[in-house]
C-alpha cells in the first residue's frame, strides 16, 4: 500500500553525484503524482562540503520546485530513525491546492523587529492569508526564543511547527537549506494556505500526576505559592500520595505543567506547556522552574519516562486522527528531541512508528532538534524533549 502523495527515504551512502542523482530519479519515480510541491532535505555533518551539490541534484533530478530543510546528527524517514548511520533523508510531496510562500530569516532582522505588524511587513505575508508555518533554524547564530516570540506577535494564533538544527556540537555549526542556497545563520520558513492546513500534534512525553492547582504567588522563574500554601508543600503533598511505584517511577522525572488556555472547564493532555522543575527548596517553600509563570495560571504536576511518553503521544495521534474525519493525509514532517530515540524509549523507530500506525501509509521526513517548535493551545513554543509533527492535509 502507497501514498500517492508522498514518499521518503534515507540515503546511507557517502556522497557519490552519479549515485545520488539515480537514487533522485528513483524516488521521484515512486511519487505517483503529476508534480513535486515541496521537498524536505536533511543531511548529517559529512554532507557539509557537498551540500550545495545535493541541493541542485535533488532539485533536478527529483524535480522540486521548492526544496527546504537543514542538518542535523539522525534523521528520519518514513518508518525510521536514523540515529546512528548518517546519511540523508529525503521527502516528496505532492500538496493539491497548496500556495507555499518561503522566507529566509536572520538575527540581524530579528534585531531590528518592532511589533506585531514587522514579521508580516518583511514577509509580505499577513496571518489571514496563510494557514500555518513549518520552520527551520540554526540554534546558535539565531536568538530562537525572542524569534518565536516575535513571529507569535505577528502570526498567532496560527501554528508554527519545526525545530532547530543540529550538526557539528564542538563548533556549534548547523546547515539550513532554501533551495540552491546554504545557510549557516537564521532559519527558512514556509507559509502553507490554498487548499492545504497543517494539523499538529505535540507530544511532550508527560503525564499529570496529582490535582491542578493555581498559582498565588509568583516571580520571574519563581513560584512562591500554589492554592495559598507554600509551593514546595503542594509538590510534596503531591509525591507523597503518589502510590510506591508511581512515586519510583516519578523520582528524578518530574516536571511542571502550566495551562495555557484557563478557559477550559477540565485539562487534558495536551492542554499543558511542561517546563523543567530546576529546584525546590524546603525552606523558603519555593519551586524554581524553567519559565515565567504568573499568579492566577493553572499548574499541574507531570511526570515524564517511556511509558507515559508511548501512552501520551498515542493518544494525540488518535485524538488528531478522530479530528481529521476522513480527510485526507498527504504527508508529514516529524521534529523530535534528540533525548527521544533510543535513547528514551529503549526502542529504535518509536515515534515514526506511532505515526505510521495512525496514518500509514504516509511520505514522513524528520530529524532530531536541539529545540522543537509547536503550538500548545493557541500559541506556538520552544520545547525539549518533545515530538512535534506538522501533518499536510486537505483544508475543509
Amino acid at each position: 500500500m502507497r501514498n500517492e502523495y508522498s514518499v521518503a527515504a534515507h540515503w546511507p551512502g557517502e556522497f557519490d553525484e552519479p549515485a545520488l542523482q539515480k537514487w533522485a530519479e528513483e524516488l521521484r519515480s515512486q511519487l505517483h503524482a503529476p508534480r513535486v510541491s515541496l521537498g524536505l532535505v536533511v543531511t548529517t555533518p559529512k554532507f557539509f562540503p557537498h551540500a550545495a551539490q545535493v541541493l541542485e541534484l535533488f532539485r533536478v533530478h527529483a524535480r522540486i520546485p521548492l526544496l527546504v530543510g537543514c542538518s542535523s546528527t539522525s534523521l528520519i524517514a518514513g518508518d525510521r530513525e536514523i540515529e546512528e548511520q548518517g546519511g540523508l533523508a529525503l521527502g516528496l510531496y505532492h500538496l493539491p491546492g497548496a500556495t507555499l510562500q518561503p522566507f529566509h530569516f536572520t538575527q540581524e532582522q530579528l534585531e531590528r523587529a518592532t511589533g506585531p505588524a514587522y514579521w508580516p511587513g518583511e514577509t509580505g505575508l499577513s496571518s489571514d492569508k496563510i494557514k500555518g508555518w513549518l520552520v527551520f533554524a540554526d540554534p546558535f547564530r539565531l536568538d530562537c526564543e525572542s524569534w518565536l516570540r516575535s513571529w507569535n506577535e505577528g502570526y498567532a494564533p496560527l501554528p508554527i511547527v519545526g525545530g532547530l538544527a543540529s550538526g557539528e556540537p564542538a563548533e556549534q555549526r548547523t546547515q539550513v537549506y532554501f533551495n540552491g542556497d546554504v545557510f549557516d545563520e537564521g532559519g527558512v520558513a514556509v507559509a502553507i494556505s490554498g487548499e492545504v492546513r497543517l494539523a499538529t500534534v505535540i507530544s511532550q512525553g508527560c503525564t499529570p500526576i496529582g490535582e491542578t492547582w493555581t498559582i498565588t504567588k509568583a516571580e520571574r522563574n519563581l513560584i512562591h505559592e500554589i492554592g495559598n500554601r507554600p509551593a514546595y508543600e503542594v509538590l510534596a503533598e503531591t509525591f507523597s500520595n503518589l502510590a510506591a511505584p508511581e512515586q519510583k517511577k516519578s523520582r528524578g522525572n518530574l516536571f511542571i505543567g502550566l495551562a495555557v488556555n484557563e478557559y477550559l472547564d477540565e485539562f487534558h493532555r495536551g492542554d499543558f506547556l511542561i517546563r523543567n522543575l530546576i529546584g525546590a527548596d524546603p525552606k523558603s517553600g519555593t519551586l524554581a522552574v524553567g519559565a515565567f509563570p504568573r499568579a492566577g495560571q493553572t499548574i499541574q504536576f507531570q511526570r515524564r519516562d517511556a511509558a507515559t511518553g508511548t501512552e501520551e503521544m498515542t493518544a494525540l495521534l488518535q485524538r488528531t486522527r478522530e479530528k481529521l474525519a476522513g480527510r485526507p493525509v498527504y504527508g508529514a514532517c516529524l521534529c523530535c528531541c534528540n533525548g527521544r530515540g533510543q535513547h528514551l524509549f529503549g526502542e529504535p523507530n518509536h515515534d515514526p512508528r506511532h505515526v505510521q500506525q495512525q496514518f500509514c501509509p504516509i511520505g514522513l521526513t524528520g530529524f532530531f532538534c536541539n529545540g522543537e517548535i509547536g503550538p500548545v493551545g493557541e500559541k506556538n513554543f520552544l520545547h525539549g524533549y518533545t515530538a512535534a509533527l506538522a501533518l499536510f492535509v486537505k483544508d475543509a
